[in-house]
């Protein structure tokens, strides 16, 4: 049997090699128009100062579903609608202030920002400090020495990692499960180190989340230079308490919309090939990086079929979720409707990892998969990707994954993105007009390519 699966894939290959040279050409064509006439950036700019953050359950996030259902009809795709979702709505408020006192009882003022999701403080809360690095330091240290206090998680990303992803990852627990941690021990508050390798001072957001059984206590991101500087303060024995005020809260569950847009398939209708970003985005910037750029990247891809005439075979569709920063019901609830209504899709791709110079793809999916897929490489090589390796695709799509249907990542240069991620920097002037529309041109490609030669048969691939 494998035998036989062996040779469909051969026959797979040998097909897209023969047809190689009409393809270069089509992906230039491609890439021409993205480069020269794509709509892409401008999209961008509307979204980002035509409206602006965009937090799940705000204003803002529903004047984003309008222009996102505005923008689909100018497109001119054959259908668009607003799939409806429930979402948590969390407001920051309008008082954020940390500080701390030195032992001659001058006043340090923290660059912070609240978490999100995080309790507000009730008034001002104040108390001693507890720097820790590490889980096992939270442990050493016990309930005797933290209780009452507050913990100040200071673990910093690994400059040593060329991924700033793998940077990212190695300590973003400490944002997202430090309040509950912390609780276990009878701390009162927790501040962590934000969440970037630039040394600076501003403060980045980002998800938090509490455990139901412990006390839920308020919980702040401070900047790299702030970090800094109370950590040599606590090292010095020049500090004397700390101050923290947060007007942020938590309010009920609320509607809002997940935008989608077609283009109808010519041969194979029932077939969809899925391109998407999320549309919501944190409340302190524009969400330019994260993920405006994806959103409209995505969209391109439907925009560039049109006006280059390309009719394609199977169902193009570009979801724009709500919800990916702080919950992913966009993304759980699209995929819970997929398997309700037994919908085909064949292929997944997202664009939420900024809008710089794409590198290549992040494919999830079997070896089959992942092998064909790089036989696309050389298509790609004149425009300088590279990467079209096994790992992770997406927050959005992954809730899609089944062990069959093939989901991939566009990968940029990571090397900017955490100077601007969740934070107030992540504006549209931050976004560079080409790189964004290489990406788009990368996507739109790929996305050409797997809906001329389709995918072996995902109901008879094994892993």
């Amino acid at each position: 049997m494998m035998k036989y699966f062996l040779k469909i894939y051969l026959i797979f290959l040998s097909f897209i090699i023969s047809g190689q040279k009409n393809d270069s050409l089509r992906l230039k064509e491609i890439y021409n128009y993205n480069l020269t006439k794509s709509n892409c950036y401008e999209n961008l700019r509307s979204l980002c100062k035509d409206i602006g953050n965009r937090l799940s359950g705000s204003v803002s996030a529903q004047k984003a579903v309008e222009w996102a259902g505005i923008i689909m009809k100018k497109t001119n795709l054959d259908t668009f609608y607003f799939q409806k979702i429930m979402v948590p709505r969390w407001v920051r408020g309008d008082v954020e202030s940390v500080f701390w006192k030195n032992q001659n009882g001058d006043i340090e003022k923290i660059n912070c920002t609240a978490l999100g999701g995080s309790v507000g403080t009730n008034g001002t809360l104040e108390g001693q400090v507890i720097e820790i690095k590490n889980w096992s330091e939270l442990e050493k240290y016990g309930k005797k020495n933290i209780k009452g206090k507050i913990v100040f998680f200071n673990r910093a990303m690994n400059p040593t990692y060329i991924s700033t992803g793998m940077a990212y990852g190695s300590c973003v627990d400490q944002r997202h499960n430090g309040a509950s941690r912390a609780a276990e021990y009878g701390a009162i508050a927790v501040l962590v180190r934000s969440m970037t390798l630039k040394f600076d001072k501003n403060p980045h957001t980002g998800s938090m989340s509490y455990t139901d059984s412990l006390k839920k206590i308020p919980a702040a991101a401070i900047s790299t230079f702030d970090a800094h500087n109370l950590s040599e303060a606590l090292k010095n024995e020049e500090f004397s308490s700390l101050s923290m005020n947060l007007s942020c809260k938590q309010l009920s569950d609320t509607i809002s919309y997940n935008v989608i847009g077609e283009i109808r398939g010519t041969k194979f209708p029932k077939e969809i090939i899925l391109v998407g970003g999320h549309l919501d985005s944190w409340d302190i910037g524009e969400g330019a990086h994260d993920d405006g750029a994806g959103v409209v990247q995505s969209l391109q891809v439907l925009e560039t079929f049109k006006k280059l005439n390309i009719s394609p075979q199977r169902t193009l569709r570009c979801v724009m979720y709500m919800n990916e920063e702080n919950g992913n019901r966009g993304g759980k609830h699209y995929a819970k409707i997929v398997r309700k209504t037994g919908e085909k899709h064949i292929f997944a791709l997202e664009s939420d990892r900024g809008g710089f110079s794409p590198r290549g793809f992040s494919i999830d999916g079997t070896k089959l998969q992942l092998g064909y897929l790089q036989s696309f490489k050389s298509l790609f090589e004149p425009y300088q990707l590279h990467l079209f390796s096994k790992g992770y695709s997406g927050v959005d799509i992954g809730p899609l994954k089944d062990g069959k249907l093939c989901l991939v990542g566009l990968v940029p240069d990571s090397q900017r993105y955490f100077d601007y991620h969740h934070s107030k920097e992540d504006i549209f002037e931050n976004v560079h007009k080409r790189e964004l529309e290489l990406g788009a041109s990368a996507i739109t490609s790929m996305v050409y390519l797997v809906d001329k030669y389709g995918l072996p048969n995902n109901n008879l691939i094994k892993k």
